[in-house]
């Protein structure tokens, strides 16, 4: 009997422990189909699965870039061979969203560059009713040139989906526009129809904003500052608020959150918990920074580093699945690797959640 106490405390000790570690693991890297990886996004399937997708090619603005899906089995050690699920001939792709909505639905987003610059882009999607195994023709989701897509949808208290999208302007490869900005779709899937809200304006410009609802009526969203990548004192993550259920949103303010032109996610966990994560630097893509609030977005007193040193750290994409895991997958390596961290909340709030 003792020992069985004794074995029933340890193994209950070592499950303890575990759930502070941080389990990082490589995905794809330059030996799959296109050198340049950068951004990804991964969501859950209904069977258990995971599903990535990401763009690739030869650059940025290379003309022979496409969208690659990859999936990793329930209980699979491995990720599947990356295949093209998404490819506009002589034309590049970019920023793929992929993610399951609560009736089974697959939703692929992505953006679609006609010119030289994002300015250039639309936003393209893409469906699928199995699993994402097949996917449906292309369709045009937003026509104005310089619309992309970045960031999650999130399923609405009334049940539409908020998807975020962007305008990006200026012409530029090496900088935003002041007037680029965010906004939001609005899709109900009953009446199957998109609409728009109003855009999100700020001094700098933003882009890429990702959003949790907090009430029936209140929404917050943490937004990627616009601008040039010089180095600066002032580059900070910025904020908007809708306290109308999503349909309006505040202009965008400064937080105390640093931001080096850099991408960010921001999730609400299943415990009502909010996660932030982000480059935790004015001026470079590391460290990669998890925060989290307990009191709705009120303050962050959790955080922890979850990649860092000389090297970049980039477009963070968090999901949490059934089991509480959550998972960030991000680029490094000069765009090139895909990266996955496993983690529990206690690995950040370094004690069992309340």
């Amino acid at each position: 009997m003792k020992n069985e106490l004794f074995l029933g405390l340890l193994c209950a000790a070592l499950t303890y422990g575990q759930s502070y570690n941080i389990e990082t693991y490589r995905v794809f890297g330059v030996e799959h189909p296109g050198r340049y990886k950068h951004p990804a996004s991964i969501t859950e399937l209904a069977n258990g699965d995971l599903y990535l997708s990401y763009y690739g090619g030869s650059g940025e603005y290379g003309n022979d870039t496409a969208v690659y899906g990859s999936r990793l089995k329930k209980g699979a050690g491995r990720w599947s061979d990356p295949q093209i699920i998404a490819d506009t001939p002589d034309e590049g792709e970019g920023n793929p969203v992929v993610w399951q909505a609560p009736d089974g639905r697959v939703w692929l987003f992505y953006n679609n560059r006609t010119g030289d610059t994002w300015s250039n882009a639309r936003v393209k999607g893409k469906i699928s009713d199995d699993g994402a195994e097949t996917w449906s023709d292309s369709f045009m989701l937003a026509y104005e040139e310089g619309s992309m897509v970045r960031g999650q949808p999130i399923v609405l208290k009334d049940g539409d989906y908020l998807l975020p999208l962007y305008h990006e302007t200026g012409d530029d490869r090496e900088a935003t526009a002041a007037s680029t900005c965010s906004y939001f779709m609005r899709y109900n899937p009953k009446s199957k129809v998109w609409t728009e809200t109003n855009r999100i304006k700020s001094s700098m410009g933003n882009l890429q904003a990702q959003v949790v609802q907090l009430t029936d009526t209140y929404l917050v969203a943490y937004i990627r500052r616009g601008g040039n990548f010089l180095p600066t004192d002032h580059g900070y993550t910025l904020r908007s608020e809708s306290r109308d259920g999503g349909y309006t949103w505040s202009d965008a303010v400064e937080t105390s959150f640093r931001n080096p032109n850099s991408a960010v996610d921001f999730i609400k966990l299943q415990n009502g918990h909010l996660l932030l994560v982000y480059n935790d630097n004015m001026n470079e893509r590391t460290p990669l920074t998890v925060a989290i609030s307990m009191d709705n977005d009120k303050s962050y007193p959790y955080r922890r580093n979850i990649a860092g040193g000389d090297n970049t750290f980039a477009y963070p994409y968090a999901i949490q699945t059934r089991d509480e895991k959550i998972h960030i997958i991000y680029t490094t390596n000069e765009r090139t690797t895909i990266m996955h961290a496993v983690f529990d909340e206690f690995a950040v709030i370094g004690r069992p959640a309340e």
